[in-house]
């Protein structure tokens, strides 16, 4: 198993390989289209696909979106920045008395020139992060949050919605 892989949280693989299987059985059979063999936790909106393809928000918001396009970032071994991204939403509803040592282990984790899993900033935004990190609060990975979410709608998201997985998935959808 790649390194990727291995670093994203069980329930995700889980739910991943779930997700590929529901959609897997509706490519196959048309006919199952609107209809769902799962429990509600699991079963998969037929039309939710094509409500991917608004907007990368409405993506991120979807349960079944987020976990496929995390998938999506393993297998182009750029999952790091959707990892961030998540980091970053639970920082900001961190409790002021953990927020320092939270900081730092978002910043060493992602954005450090050494961190194991750096995403793609430009050193002006490390600079700014890292003077927030002397004073953290909920605001201190704003900026660069937001270099990494517009990097992924741009580059990532256009490519997941190209990737054959996705299309053939909303051309059924889309038939059925």
């Amino acid at each position: 198993m790649c390194r990727g892989l291995e670093s994203l949280p069980i329930t995700c693989l889980e739910r991943a390989k779930e997700l590929k299987a529901l959609f897997g059985s509706l490519l196959q059979k048309s006919d199952h289209i609107g209809q769902s063999k799962k429990s509600d936790k699991q079963s998969l909106n037929v039309d939710e696909p094509l409500k991917w393809t608004e907007s990368f928000e409405n993506l991120l918001s979807s349960q079944n979106g987020l976990c496929l396009f995390r998938a999506f970032l393993v297998s182009e071994f750029s999952e790091e920045n959707i990892a961030f991204y998540l980091a970053c939403e639970d920082y900001r509803a961190t409790k002021p008395s953990k927020l320092c040592a939270k900081a730092k282990k978002i910043f060493n984790e992602f954005i450090a020139s050494d961190a194991p899993r750096e995403v793609n900033l430009d050193h002006e935004t490390k600079a700014i992060t890292k003077k927030n990190m002397e004073q953290p609060s909920q605001l201190c990975f704003d900026l660069a949050q937001a270099k990494i979410y517009t990097l992924m709608e741009k580059d990532c998201y256009p490519r997941f919605l190209k990737s054959s997985t996705y299309l053939e998935l909303s051309r059924k959808a889309k038939t059925g």
